[in-house]
């Protein structure tokens, strides 16, 4: 019967092999994150894994190992009723540029013209206004699951699932974001940890090198259109988990036939103008940038925070097939901004990720007269 030392030394060996800059099995990656779940490891064990599987870094069959174990033994399960298929657009976190909360305002823009955004995001851990934050603090219920996002996904068409809630992810997740301060293995596949399992994904990464590991893992498990993309800043040279106006941002799309395509993108390519990174630069006050973003959703911001968050909106809108392509869908946006459809979806979220509306529409409309 293997004993406790057995299992350790076992770990232990996994993570000297990581050292080493040696890769392990998928299978491997599963049990190692299975034994961090069900906390069969020291922290001094646990957290060595986590450094050594990212500094080596990590290969596509390791995510989805991790993925499997973290979605099996540490993600709640919900299954909802929509019309449509799920997407979900989270992206990692832990890059360099440290912008506004672009990612959330796509998501709206994108559930005003049809679809089903089903998102999975957390409270700032790398960033200074993580996508949880922000949304409470325009009126969205981020501490109650599973009933009131159900709700408002099969209501609104749009929901946001906290990933440090217990009841979400009662083990693993939270236990350990809270305990680091590094982009890990977590930050790959904690996006894609989502209750109500999405089919397409649009994701941002940390660093270019990401792109193709992330595109494999999707494909990997099962995704059927998926979009991944690293942008850059011309200027400093540093990066974002979206697609950038600041430069080049680098892409791979997975196709429904399982190929990948890598491509790169620049503001141009979509008629919009260069902006610089202090135009979409996080204030690092939650209040101040649920404030930049609702500018942009009630149409009195069209300057760069408006171009980049319709510029995120466009890949929601193309690998689900509401957009016939990339450019398109930047249009479909702006539209969606300009006839007040973006807007009144965030009222409508508020409405239906709440107990009761009255818990969070009277916050939202305080925040509306303060534009």
């Amino acid at each position: 019967m293997e004993t406790k030392e057995d299992r350790w030394r076992k770990f232990g060996a996994i993570v000297v092999r990581l050292t080493r800059g040696e890769n392990i099995t998928r299978e491997e990656a599963r049990e190692c994150w299975r034994q961090i779940c069900e906390e069969e490891q020291s922290d001094l064990q646990q957290g060595a894994f986590i450094a050594a599987l990212r500094a080596k870094p990590e290969t596509p069959e390791e995510v989805a190992g991790t993925f499997e174990a973290l979605y099996e033994y540490d993600t709640l399960k919900v299954k909802v009723n929509t019309p449509e298929p799920l997407i979900d657009n989270c992206g990692t976190g832990a890059d360099t540029l440290k912008t506004m909360n672009i990612s959330t305002g796509a998501a709206i823009i994108a559930a005003s013209l049809g679809l089903y955004v089903v998102r999975h995001a957390a409270r700032a851990i790398s960033s200074n206004c993580g996508a949880i934050d922000v949304i409470e603090a325009l009126g969205i219920n981020v501490e109650s699951a599973p009933e009131v996002p159900k709700k408002s996904i099969e209501q609104a068409g749009i929901c946001a699932w906290n990933a440090f809630l217990p009841t979400v992810h009662p083990k693993t997740l939270a236990r350990v974001l809270s305990q680091i301060r590094f982009g890990s293995t977590i930050n790959l596949v904690g996006p894609l940890l989502n209750p109500t399992m999405p089919t397409f994904k649009v994701m941002g990464v940390p660093n270019q090198q990401m792109i193709d590991i992330e595109a494999k893992t999707l494909r990997e498990l099962g995704f059927k259109r998926a979009f991944v993309m690293h942008g850059l800043d011309d200027e400093s040279g540093k990066g974002m988990d979206e697609l950038s106006t600041l430069g080049v941002t680098h892409v791979a799309e997975l196709a429904e036939d399982g190929t990948i395509e890598n491509y790169s993108l620049t503001p141009e390519y979509f008629g919009l103008k260069r902006a610089k990174f202090e135009d979409i630069a996080s204030s690092r006050n939650v209040h101040q940038d649920a404030l930049s973003l609702l500018r942009v959703l009630a149409g009195k911001d069209s300057g760069p925070r408006f171009d980049i968050i319709c510029l995120n909106a466009a890949p929601l809108l193309y690998i689900t097939g509401k957009a016939k392509d990339l450019r398109t869908g930047v249009e479909m946006a702006k539209s969606a901004v300009a006839d007040g459809r973006a807007l009144n979806k965030l009222r409508e979220w508020v409405r239906w990720q709440n107990e009761k509306p009255e818990d969070g529409l009277p916050k939202l409309e305080a925040m509306i007269n303060q534009l």
